[in-house]
């Protein structure tokens, strides 16, 4: 079911009209007509954008000064056990933490170390204004390091070779840190999963799930036509209840004033007859359909952007997108939504607040384009994968190539059917309706069939225990991104809520 009133199998009976009222002006007597866009309002040699605001990042250096003491043990293990091997020890983690900032594919804040001896500045650390605190325990007793760490966790970075090593190299142990099947016990606030052992690399890709779970909570999203739920009607409300979305609601009234305002502007109609021009002539590009769709989806592109731009949001849906959309746009948001993506934007059809909340984690998390998709029957080890908004810059870098095709159940407007690379890896999540439980799935691309479906189509083949997934089938949509990501999806996930149940894990 593509929107919440039309089903996909009822629709090719109802889209009789549809040619018909394309015809028709939008013009009214006494509309206002914007200002152009400026040329480069689209640009598809601009970097990809890099959303979401710096994980703002509190490292800790904890240790205690040794006082020797005749004929008796009067130290730990340990290399920072003065103030002038704190003080090198405090400049190794500023330069190591700037470097992962610096090259980290994602925005982090990094502050001045703090350094804690007592349990009084223990209890300063602990309350640092802070998105994640990484804790440095070099050496101290474990009540100073119980009192570091803040009630929503902590990272926690010991060293072995990467430095002086650390006592609590050796003394962490599941006394403080929970393992698997501890469920809810408060009284240990870290995992053993939060514990880093030298690795810059492991540090890195734990703050970069850090960063995409703290900019998914609380996110601001455009709901073309309002939201809604595929087989799940209470999913906008647990959106807003669990993930705290603040989802704003935009009718199509007024959508259809700033379209027909926009298609009667001279300037505007310029600027898209431009831009298709661009677009066309980027490598591996065929146009199969008629050239005034594309033209078209790029005055709504525009019009979507400056929707975005006024309600200071980066993620936009649009419900009612195989029947209202059609006759008003004169095309269909098909190739408008991946262009979004392409730029940098979560764009997804249809509303759907089952699968949303997932694209816009997937987004933060990967720097990348997600495709929302349908799934279908698992069998042999193999999913289909198919929409027709698909995205082409799936790496944030390069174009695939695409055929731009009428949108398959309309046979009309503007639709990408999308080439991905045989071979490339993909990571899904399969939301459970609105439960806050999330199926991972990795897969790689086998093929890019022309089926009678939805244009831009992937065989895949799913790479761990495929059968699991046959308890998982639910008519859903899924979302795809290129790469591995499971693991960081999985560190994330307690820490939104969301009940994570990968099948390709090993």
């Amino acid at each position: 079911m593509c929107c919440n009133c039309i089903n996909r199998r009822e629709f090719l009976g109802v889209t009789a009209g549809i040619a018909a009222g394309a015809t028709l002006s939008l013009a009214g007597p006494g509309s206002a007509l914007p200002a152009g866009w400026p040329e480069s309002f689209w640009d598809p040699d601009r970097p990809f954008l890099k959303l979401g605001r710096p994980l703002r990042v509190q490292p800790v250096l904890m240790y205690r000064v040794a006082k020797r003491r005749e004929m008796t043990s009067w130290k730990s293990w340990g290399g920072v056990q003065s103030e002038a091997a704190a003080d090198e020890e405090t400049g190794r983690i500023a330069s190591e933490l700037a470097d992962i900032a610096a090259h980290a594919d994602f925005r982090m804040e990094v502050l001045p170390v703090m350094r804690v001896t007592s349990l009084e500045e223990a209890a300063r650390a602990r309350g640092a204004a802070c998105d994640s605190l990484v804790l440095y325990p070099a050496t101290g007793g474990g009540d100073m390091l119980d009192a570091c760490i803040p009630d929503n966790g902590a990272l926690i970075f010991v060293r072995h070779q990467s430095g002086p090593v650390y006592y609590w190299y050796e003394a962490l142990s599941t006394r403080y840190l929970k393992k698997a099947g501890d469920g809810t016990d408060l009284k240990r606030r870290v995992s053993v999963h939060d514990v880093v052992v030298d690795d810059k690399l492991e540090l890195e890709w734990r703050l970069r799930a850090l960063f995409a779970a703290a900019n998914f909570m609380g996110t601001r999203v455009v709901a073309i036509g309002g939201p809604q739920g595929k087989y799940a009607r209470e999913a906008p409300g647990f959106a807003r209840e669990k993930y705290k979305f603040d989802i704003v609601d935009f009718p199509y009234a007024d959508l259809g004033k700033r379209l027909e305002s926009s298609m009667r502007d001279p300037a505007r109609m310029k600027s898209a007859e431009r831009w298709t021009d661009r677009y066309l002539s980027l490598p591996a590009t065929s146009l199969e359909t008629d050239r005034r769709f594309v033209v078209n989806a790029f005055l709504l592109y525009g019009v979507f952007k400056e929707i975005l731009e006024e309600n200071e949001a980066h993620h936009i849906t649009i419900n009612q997108c195989m029947g209202t959309i059609l006759p008003m746009a004169q095309t269909t948001a098909c190739l408008t939504l991946g262009l979004l993506n392409d730029e940098g934007y979560a764009a997804f059809c249809e509303s759907d607040f089952v699968v949303v909340p997932a694209g816009i984690f997937l987004r933060y998390l990967c720097g990348k384009p997600v495709f929302m998709h349908n799934s279908t029957f698992p069998h042999n080890g193999m999913v289909t994968c198919a929409h027709c908004t698909g995205p082409r810059r799936m790496d944030a870098k390069r174009y695939e190539p695409v055929r731009v095709l009428t949108h398959y159940e309309s046979e009309y407007g503007a639709a990408p059917k999308v080439e991905m690379p045989k071979g490339q890896e993909l990571t899904f999540i399969d939301p459970e309706y609105a439960t806050g439980r999330w199926v991972g799935i990795k897969g790689v691309v086998e093929a890019n069939p022309f089926y009678e479906i939805c244009r831009s189509q992937q065989d895949v083949r799913i790479l761990g225990n495929w059968k699991r997934l046959l308890d998982e089938v639910r008519d859903s949509h899924w979302m795809m991104v290129y790469g591995d990501h499971l693991k960081e999806i999985g560190f994330a996930a307690p820490r939104m809520g969301v009940a994570w149940d990968s099948i390709s894990d090993t």
